[in-house]
């Protein structure tokens, strides 16, 4: 149950904001958290920063510094497994894995 308020009336019940306290937990428990600003992010944000960055290295390409494109790229490629393992939640499973790799 999702409660907004509109003026002095909470919107879908019809009751004044005085009346709250009947609600009781309901009102306090909405679950707030910020899934729906990493979602945004990750789903709009990204990819425009993605294609930003695809942008730039064909404007440097076509200038001729191929080791410059070359540079920037593996840089890219170590920024985006970094984003990927921080966006998949998978962190210490990485680390634990690349701790085994030298440890054996």
């Amino acid at each position: 149950m999702t409660v907004t308020t509109l003026g002095a009336a909470v919107v879908g019940s019809g009751l004044p904001i005085a009346d709250l306290h009947s609600f009781g937990s309901a009102v306090v428990a909405q679950g707030l958290g910020t899934n729906g600003l990493q979602g945004w992010i990750r789903d709009n944000i990204v990819p425009l920063l993605l294609l930003g960055i695809a942008v730039i290295m064909l404007w440097i390409g076509g200038r001729g510094d191929n080791a410059g494109v070359a540079r920037r790229g593996v840089g890219l490629l170590v920024g985006l497994v970094a984003l990927g393992i921080a966006v998949s939640g998978n962190g210490p499973a990485v680390g634990q894995f690349l701790a085994q790799l030298i440890t054996g």
